[in-house]
């Protein structure tokens, strides 16, 4: 009888279960029924050494003595007894050290020898999940929670759903079917799509839906991890946006939000103009070219008196914009933020316009300078070998490059003021909107679940194992208890931590320098389908 329950287990479990021994729960001296049968199951299974546990009268611990049965000189070795809570080393799952590659054969091994203890003890998990003193339709997964009633509500929960996956996911079939249609492809709607922050928070988000609603089980603990971070991660962030959207809809705070936008964007425009009148003078008392100046900044207050006609024409629909914008906050404080981050956008075109005019000229100019420089030195750009070759100029050509160099030099100056404001105007814009994604790419990224898990039940992310005396005599087993060690919260950040996608600049700060110096474009916007972990 028990090598057929061993076979059920081992079928079940696909472990290879074997008998090392005997023990025995009784405090009283053994009976003659009981030593018989201990020294029968000695006889049928055949182990070297034969291990027999048995209680130690009054007292918590266990003896334990090993014999050698077919030794001619049987001799008891020396044991070590570990307690564990099986339960908890069952749960748990074992982390492999983030700096593996580096570690030593040793280490590696050590730490593949204690991953098959934590892999064997967690494949005799499915003995745990049913309750045979159960046969209702509930059963009561004792493994799961310390309660019975929270193993009730989990067992309702995953029957409850079931349907609503399904209707879930058949939603989002439709959409993703309507996202990927032709209609999205044309020019404005696919550059709307690939540029506005909003639409990209969109899409992340149902990438999102579609993994958690998904009816395909998790292969291991990383992809069942995963699902439980981004499904955390939807109801912070639609609890948070629910919260602010009963906010803005309280006391009347859209209407005085519109009332304030309109006074804000004309205070900006008359800073601007301000600023375009000082640098039409003589700014810091630099000299400038008085014929240019006055031409940039017309230009300019022109560009400004456009807008400040474009906020006016838009003033009686402001309220109404604000007002169905704040609804979108109910799909996520996340969602909210990325409308903010647009809004902004919109709001400081004009100012966008100023620092691409600026920066065109000024690069216009400096690479103008650095080709005549090159005529000055006998040398030449070589566009196919990608390189400076020598080449002979005649006369007339030294003659134009000189008087073209003079002026471009001169108009410096006046053209590097307007183009230096510009970008730091356009620089602090794009602060606010990088400190806005940075956000948003937080309440994305971070793992709320496994953070939640390690604060509470911080053994079922398991890092390795520490061992506690607890008893060591003379004549008796050294008894020890294994203890887990969790996880470093950094390094549950850093495990299970959600791709995101990159909402500025990929660029170093070198390169971002170099760009700035020669009047490059610095585009802050997303780049549409790439993911960075």
């Amino acid at each position: 009888m028990v090598k057929q329950y061993l076979s059920e287990v081992q079928r079940v479990t696909k472990v290879s279960v074997s008998v090392l021994g005997s023990w025995s729960n009784s405090k009283q001296e053994k009976e003659e029924s009981l030593s018989e049968f201990l020294e029968d199951l000695g006889t049928i299974f055949s182990h070297e050494p034969w291990i027999q546990i048995s209680k130690e009268g009054d007292s918590k611990f266990w003896s334990c003595s090993t014999l050698q049965k077919n030794s001619n000189n049987p001799k008891e070795e020396e044991i070590i007894l570990v307690y564990y809570d099986q339960r908890k080393v069952m749960l748990s799952h074992l982390h492999p050290p983030l700096d593996t590659a580096a570690s030593t054969d040793h280490k590696a091994e050590d730490a593949s020898k204690l991953s098959a203890i934590f892999d064997t003890v967690a494949k005799s998990k499915i003995l745990f999940m049913t309750d045979r003193y159960d046969d209702g339709p509930i059963k009561l997964t004792h493994w799961q929670s310390d309660g019975v009633e929270a193993s009730i509500i989990v067992e309702l929960m995953k029957q409850a759903s079931v349907p609503a996956c399904m209707l879930l996911t058949f939603l989002l079939s439709l959409v993703s079917g309507v996202c990927r249609s032709r209609v999205l492809k044309f020019w404005p709607l696919s550059f709307l799509w690939s540029k506005l922050s909003t639409c990209e928070q969109l899409g992340h988000r149902l990438q999102h839906l579609q993994v958690i609603s998904s009816n395909k089980k998790a292969q291991n603990q990383t992809q069942l991890m995963r699902k439980a971070n981004i499904f955390v991660s939807l109801l912070i962030d639609v609890a948070l946006g629910m919260l602010l959207m009963s906010w803005l809809y309280r006391k009347n705070r859209i209407g005085h939000l519109a009332d304030t936008l309109i006074p804000v964007a004309d205070h900006v425009a008359e800073e601007l103009q301000d600023l375009l009148q000082w640098l039409m003078g003589a700014p810091a008392g630099l000299k400038m070219n008085r014929a240019l100046d006055q031409v940039l900044g017309r230009f300019f207050l022109y560009h400004i008196h456009l807008w400040i006609s474009y906020i006016h024409l838009m003033s009686p629909f402001i309220e109404m914009i604000l007002w169905y914008v704040g609804l979108s906050a109910c799909l996520g404080l996340t969602v909210a933020l990325c409308i903010l981050s647009d809004i902004i956008a919109l709001l400081t075109f004009h100012i966008y316009c100023f620092y691409v005019y600026g920066a065109r000229l000024y690069c216009l100019k400096i690479y103008g300078l650095s080709s005549l420089w090159r005529l000055f030195r006998g040398k030449k750009w070589n566009v196919l070998r990608q390189r400076v070759d020598s080449c002979s100029y005649d006369l007339d050509q030294l003659f134009i490059g000189t008087l073209l160099f003079t002026i471009l030099l001169f108009l410096l100056p006046t053209t590097a003021l307007y183009y230096l404001v510009f970008t730091l105007l356009r620089l602090l814009v794009v602060i606010v909107q990088g400190l806005i994604h940075l956000l948003v790419d937080l309440i994305d990224s971070l793992p709320l679940y496994s953070v939640t898990l390690r604060l509470c039940r911080s053994y079922r992310l398991a890092a390795g194992v520490k061992f506690r005396v607890l008893e060591q005599q003379d004549g008796k087993p050294l008894r020890l208890l294994m203890q887990i060690n969790p996880l470093s919260y950094g390094s549950v950040v850093q495990t299970y931590r959600l791709p995101t996608y990159s909402c500025y600049p990929k660029d170093s700060w070198t390169s971002l320098c170099k760009k700035l110096f020669l009047g490059e474009l610095i585009y802050p916007w997303k780049h549409k389908g790439e993911k960075q972990d």
